[in-house]
């Protein structure tokens, strides 16, 4: 307890190598588990577990398969499977009505989970409202459904439903292409009628001499880690393979086929999260590499400040290693407690710095696991470095050479070693994302590449602190006693040249690597997010009838202010998208081209001759252009990199106040956009009556999974960076408290030369704002400079329109400015204290 400051370096940096080490381990398994809860968002819920299915089927025998299934299910410990069975186009008749075409389907409490509209329903068939809002059909309408083969008279209708809409419901989704109607044109259905229970559609079916399809499927609980989805698609298989083995014992043979569809998504999943561990893993290692040669930094001062004690024990007859043993028990406490506050805060810390996944117990072990070893090679270091160096001192002798050495290290050019590693990496950025091209959902990883902005932030660092170090070193020559705070400030950064250096040093490599991490996963962020905009057009897009894309059909209240319509025309060129200006800002996704399009738009009502005015999209060297549909020819205003719906491709933007209204009659497809969600999209048209078709959502536009690895993976970096900039902060505070006995000392003597207070804080602040204010300069410019060069690099589908760049770093720089200007003021005012609490008298007689 000699040296508190010692020990608190060594528990300090036991803390973050154990910290950083841990936090690796956490990310790339926190990141398999976001992966997979991302994968089974994606995919209906009744998929995670196997899928049966067989087309033209008899009845007779998908009961069997159902209740085979059913059987073998309980035997693997599965819940038992949803069976749905449909058939194809019938005609029925309800009551004195018409005849209309359905289909009839039954699924396993589907019932249940349909918006039931009758006030008292029961057995028998339900209808769905897209039916009865043209025809007089409810509870209690007699039915016939008709065959080629026969008529068969059925129980009324036992209620009405509210039809299931595109998409449908998350419960329906694997029934989409069963359960609703896509109202086409040329679609004949009216309705899906539902039989109430499985023996009324089984006994149809059969009185009806038709074949169904049979879809069984079981509901899990969705996987969370890499490893469960791993566990239940073992499972499915085994249960897959005894269903088909039951089969065959009964004679059926292959008559039911198996599928896993979450096979596809388990091994994406496991992908990623491999990805994650194989990028950061590099990282991970230097900066335990870097904190193990803190633990040696912080033998050799232990080394140095018990030298005559371990002299002492020497001239003894204390062996070497028996000296090796003495700073592990004064510093392996305050190391081993330091590791084990590490391995605490990186879990507690984990919603914050992690992917939003969950973490097993076997991969937080795991990261226990690794860290304890970390623990061991520090206190397995720190003894070697004493015993190395007590057999150098006591039986080897001196080396005379070692100061020589060092000087010999300080002059080699390290910077040009860590400026290569960053070219290698850059080098190998330029293929990160082709993979992509080739249909290859993940991108191929390179961890060389990760670590290129790294290595070039630390290049920065390392030439900063070359710079700085000559500067001080010549700082001899300076003469501005006119400014004595001024040349007080150099004097003491001259005097300290070797901490200096190293605080400047992790400071720039603290800032920067701090800049690049958040710049580059905000560019992946925003990317995403533009990219799926752009193609959408919208938050979602919607294909509605000609009547709402000519205004005949109002469009729903809910809509009016969020929304506009866009109608397309295609053919042998580009695509002609003809817009609404006094709706497009409403609903379009407009972001990074709204002032471009605000300028722009209303140009396109004015008459230009040739033809019509347009917007180019795309590169298209056409100055004018022959447009699909019998249009004028379009005569381009202006060029814009993409625009919504068009993304990048190449096509042409027209207003329609420019159109006749039998040019807007002619349009063959028009869209809606909107910034609302699908779901409040589908109910507002729904409730108003208007058909729907094609959805689209920004959500589900692109594969997000390949954005999200790269962002998981560039967390690690913002979590070193992180880590570094408390490095560096403590750095500079015991750099202050080293010294506290010299800055009282000078301060009392220039106190006493006539200085004021004021001055002397004024002094101190201009000696620690410049150390900061240049490590802030630097690591802010390297940092957001290579995040602005690595985005693009780095995005997973370079191919679509928008590129990606850098979103705006103002708030980080401004954070970055505020808290160097805090962690300033507080030096100053640690610096100033040895003063004002320090004796004159007793400091000038010591």
């Amino acid at each position: 307890m000699s040296s508190p400051l010692t020990l608190a370096v060594a528990a300090a940096t036991a803390l973050l190598s154990c910290f950083l080490a841990s936090a690796a381990v956490l990310i790339g398994f926190a990141a398999g588990g976001a992966a997979t809860d991302y994968q089974a968002g994606q995919a209906c819920p009744d998929t995670y577990g196997p899928v049966l299915s067989r087309e033209n089927m008899p009845p007779d025998q998908a009961a069997k398969v159902v209740e085979t299934a059913r059987r073998q299910a309980t035997a693997h410990g599965f819940v038992q499977p949803t069976s749905a069975m449909y058939t194809g186009t019938l005609m029925a008749d309800f009551g004195a009505t018409s005849r209309q075409t359905v289909r009839f389907g039954y699924r396993d409490d589907g019932i249940g989970h349909l918006q039931q509209l009758s006030p008292a329903g029961g057995p028998g068939f339900w209808v769905g409202d897209d039916l009865t809002k043209f025809f007089p059909v409810g509870p209690g309408t007699t039915t016939a459904l008709y065959s080629k083969a026969a008529r068969v008279e059925t129980p009324a209708v036992g209620g009405v439903y509210h039809a299931l809409g595109t998409p449908p419901a998350r419960w329906w989704c694997s029934q989409q292409n069963k359960a609703t109607i896509y109202k086409l044109a040329n679609d004949p259905l009216h309705t899906v009628v539902f039989a109430s229970d499985p023996q009324l559609f089984t006994d149809t079916v059969q009185k009806l001499g038709l074949r169904e399809s049979l879809h069984i499927s079981f509901y899990l609980d969705p996987p969370r880690t890499p490893a469960e989805a791993q566990a239940n698609l073992d499972r499915s298989r085994a249960l897959v393979a005894d269903i088909q083995a039951d089969l065959a014992n009964q004679g059926l043979g292959n008559v039911i086929a198996a599928a896993f569809p979450f096979e596809r998504s388990t091994e994406l999943a496991a992908q990623a999260q491999s990805n994650v561990l194989v990028s950061i893993t590099p990282l991970a290692a230097i900066s335990v590499l870097v904190g193990l040669g803190g633990i040696a930094t912080v033998s050799l001062q232990w080394y140095q400040r018990r030298y005559a004690l371990v002299r002492l024990l020497a001239a003894r007859g204390a062996s070497p290693w028996a000296l090796a043993g003495l700073p592990v028990a004064e510093l392996g406490l305050p190391i081993v407690g330091g590791g084990a506050i590490g391995i605490v805060l990186s879990r507690l810390l984990v919603p914050f710095y992690a992917p939003p996944g969950t973490i097993a117990a076997g991969a937080q072990a795991a990261a226990a696991g690794i860290t304890v070893g970390v623990l061991a090679l520090s206190l397995i270091l720190l003894a070697a470095v004493v015993g190395m160096r007590a057999h150098r001192d006591f039986q080897v002798g001196r080396l005379p050479r070692g100061a020589r050495k060092s000087r010999l290290l300080r002059l080699v050019p390290w910077e040009l070693a860590t400026a290569g590693a960053a070219f290698y990496g850059w080098s190998r950025l330029s293929n990160y994302g082709a993979s992509s091209q080739q249909g290859i959902p993940l991108p191929q990883v390179d961890p060389a590449a990760l670590t290129y902005p790294v290595f070039v932030v630390l290049t920065a660092g390392l030439l900063a602190g070359r710079i700085v170090w000559l500067l001080l070193r010549a700082s001899h020559r300076v003469r501005i006693w006119s400014r004595p705070p001024l040349q007080l400030a150099i004097r003491r950064l001259a005097s300290a040249r070797a901490p200096v250096t190293g605080v400047l040093v992790v400071g720039v490599l603290a800032i920067g690597t701090l800049a690049a991490g958040t710049g580059i996963t905000a560019g992946q962020r925003a990317a995403l997010d533009t990219k799926s905009g752009a193609v959408v057009g919208s938050t979602t897009r919607v294909d509605v009838e000609t009547t709402v894309g000519m205004g005949t059909a109002a469009l729903p209240d809910s809509l009016r202010g969020n929304s506009t319509v866009v109608g397309q025309l295609t053919g042998t060129g580009p695509v002609v998208l003809v817009v609404d200006p006094a709706t497009l800002a409403r609903g379009a996704y407009l972001t990074g081209l709204r002032d471009q399009v605000d300028a722009l738009i209303p140009q396109l009502q004015a008459p230009v001759p040739g033809g019509l005015p347009a917007l180019r999209v795309g590169k298209n060297a056409v100055h004018t252009a022959s447009m699909p549909g019998g249009l004028p020819n379009a005569v381009p205003i202006a060029d814009l990199p993409w625009f919504p719906v068009l993304a990048g491709n190449p096509g042409y933007v027209i207003s329609r106040d420019a159109l006749t209204p039998a040019q807007l009659a002619s349009v063959p497809r028009w869209s809606l956009l909107s910034t609302a969600s699908p779901e409040q999209v589908g109910q507002a048209m729904n409730d108003a009556g208007l058909t729907q078709i094609n959805g689209a959502s920004q959500a589900q536009a692109l594969d997000a999974l390949p954005f999200y690895v790269v962002e998981w993976t560039f967390s690690f970096v913002t979590v070193l960076g992180a880590a570094l900039a408390v490095v560096a902060v403590l750095a500079l505070l015991v750099a202050i408290e080293v010294r506290r006995r010299q800055n009282a000392l000078s301060g009392a003597l220039v106190l006493r030369m006539g200085m004021g207070m004021r001055n002397l804080f004024g002094s101190h602040l201009i000696e620690l704002g410049a150390l900061a204010g240049l490590a802030t300069l630097a690591g802010v410019t390297c940092g957001v400079t290579v995040a602005a060069l690595a985005v693009p690099g780095f995005d997973p589908v370079r191919w679509l329109q928008p590129g990606s760049a850098l979103p705006n770093q103002t708030t980080f720089i401004l954070t970055s400015v505020a808290a160097a200007v805090l962690v300033v003021l507080l030096a100053g005012w640690v610096a100033m204290r040895s003063i004002r609490t320090t004796r004159t008298v007793e400091v000038l007689r010591g």
